[in-house]
């Protein structure tokens, strides 16, 4: 591995720690020439997902794209971020699980409301609105008395 200061092409492992979705290691490595240390992450390849947008337009899945979007609905709202990962985490294992290498945006969506409602009432108005294209105050009324 190159050490990102010096360029030198060997370092040493110190240690190695098994990230809690069990699909992540985290390393410390200590370069074998300048002495720094400096962290890596190995993950598992997974194979592409395209998101298909309600235009037809296709992209690549991005998870922190999805996780902007989840964030900007929490925001000011007292969720932490691993809480935050753990949704996002589970919509990208749900999508994968279906074996489909192309995914509707509105399935994506759906599965962040899902998960939202269950964490905070607040946050999941706020994705649905933009996710749902609310176009007046009667649209968000109707969502707001579906909670009850």
């Amino acid at each position: 591995m190159r050490c990102p200061y010096c360029h030198f092409m060997d370092s040493k492992v110190i240690d190695s720690r098994v990230k809690e979705d069990g699909e992540t290691i985290r390393r410390r490595r200590q370069c074998l020439s300048c002495g720094k240390r400096f962290t890596t992450r190995e993950q598992i390849e997974t194979p592409l997902l395209l998101v298909v947008k309600t235009d037809g337009r296709r992209e690549p899945f991005d998870r922190e794209k999805l996780k902007k979007g989840i964030i900007i609905a929490c925001a000011k709202r007292s969720i932490d971020l691993n809480t935050i990962e753990g949704v996002v985490q589970k919509v990208e294992v749900n999508l994968r699980d279906r074996g489909q290498e192309e995914i509707d945006s509105k399935h994506i969506g759906e599965l962040v409301i899902s998960e939202l409602k269950k964490i905070d009432e607040v946050a999941y108005v706020r994705f649905a609105s933009v996710y749902r294209n609310f176009r007046n105050k009667e649209e968000f009324i109707n969502e707001l008395n579906e909670l009850h």
